[in-house]
């Protein structure tokens, strides 16, 4: 397959281009496209055919849904059923924005897009490219991440042309993604509301509207095999880079020693190590590459940062990644969900 490639800028939109990878999704092919958490590879949610191409081009799983994006929050009258009030609520304080709803779909969505579930996960994002490509199309866009599965999720454009060019028609290319990590996933097919995914939208944030909200005990432990998965990143191992990641935790002074201590010990072996640090800690590394992935000050930047951080290890061709932890509280619960599943949950306590 031929990829066509095109950049877009944010603040003059060129309509043309836009116009061009919308046809193509109209006429059933696949296009990558920004959005404000991380890169999607979209598809026409509501052709089957179409929706299979996606799973054929990252080697996704069957049984690991899909999340459907839209422009204007009068589509979902047609995709989904029996939409609650505290939906609606969500809708009104988070949208457009990192936020997607679980929420009853209508026959309209096919299996293979909500992987035969009842439910189907609906977003409107925020990004200027991502809305107006949605609206050129005409069609409602199924769209994970733009990644061969289980790698970490693009948050830069070549990234995609790194992991999809000659799998995809198009790549619709624009500015560095801002949250850095995907949407997170409210389940408004029960009550109280609950987490599937952590992302940009914290549980804080959720309960200014739901105070009942809570995060799934689930998401924070190691997937079990024989879930199925009601979200994307529920089941499978994600955001691996190609080294082996190691997650050190606990007290930080403690933390770097154990850091430090283990780097000489792979030295020792002759191994590359990288080291995912902070502003507040780069400088008391010695030895290893280290990469200081944002401040503790401002989990955003870390956020922002974290998956382009584990793409440039495997640019620098390390042996192993060896990472600090932060605290699951705010933004860091998302930043520590996605650390811990692409170390596979290998945590070293200190």
């Amino acid at each position: 397959m031929n990829t066509k490639i095109n950049m877009v800028d944010e603040k003059k939109l060129d309509k043309d281009i836009i116009g061009e990878a919308g046809k193509i999704i109209r006429e059933g092919g696949l296009v990558v496209f920004p959005t404000e958490t991380v890169y999607g590879l979209g598809a026409n949610a509501l052709d089957p055919k179409a929706v299979k191409k996606i799973f054929e081009a990252k080697g996704r799983p069957q049984d690991n849904p899909l999340i459907v994006h839209i422009w204007n929050i009068d589509q979902i009258k047609t995709l989904v059923h029996d939409v609650p009030d505290i939906a609606y609520k969500f809708m009104e304080k988070f949208w457009p924005g990192p936020m997607t709803l679980i929420l009853p779909k209508s026959d309209v969505i096919p299996d293979v897009t909500s992987a035969s579930l009842p439910s189907i996960g609906i977003r409107m994002p925020s990004n200027v490219i991502a809305k107006e490509f949605i609206k050129s199309s005409g069609v409602p866009i199924a769209a994970p991440s733009a990644n061969i599965s289980g790698r970490p999720s693009p948050t830069d454009v070549e990234r995609c042309i790194e992991d999809l060019n000659g799998k995809v028609d198009f790549i619709l290319g624009g500015e560095m993604c801002q949250v850095g990590v995907e949407s997170t996933v409210i389940d408004c097919t029960v009550t109280p509301s609950c987490v599937l995914r952590p992302g940009g939208i914290t549980l804080e944030m959720l309960r200014e509207v739901d105070k009942k909200a809570y995060i799934d005990p689930a998401v924070m432990k190691k997937p079990d095999k024989n879930i199925k998965p009601k979200a994307p990143g529920m089941k499978y191992r994600h955001y691996a880079p190609k080294a082996p990641v190691k997650i050190i935790k606990g007290d930080l002074k403690k933390t770097v020693a154990k850091i430090n201590e283990m780097v000489q010990n792979y030295i020792d072996e002759n191994k590359a190590v990288g080291i995912i640090a902070t502003d507040e800690t780069k400088d008391f590394y010695k030895n290893g590459l280290v990469i200081s992935i944002g401040s503790r000050s401002n989990m955003f930047s870390v956020s922002k940062n974290l998956f382009e951080t584990l793409r440039c290890f495997d640019d620098k061709k390390v042996d192993i990644i060896l990472s600090e932890a932060f605290e699951e509280k705010g933004m860091g619960v998302a930043v520590m969900n996605r650390l811990n599943k692409s170390a596979g949950f290998n945590i070293i306590r200190v």
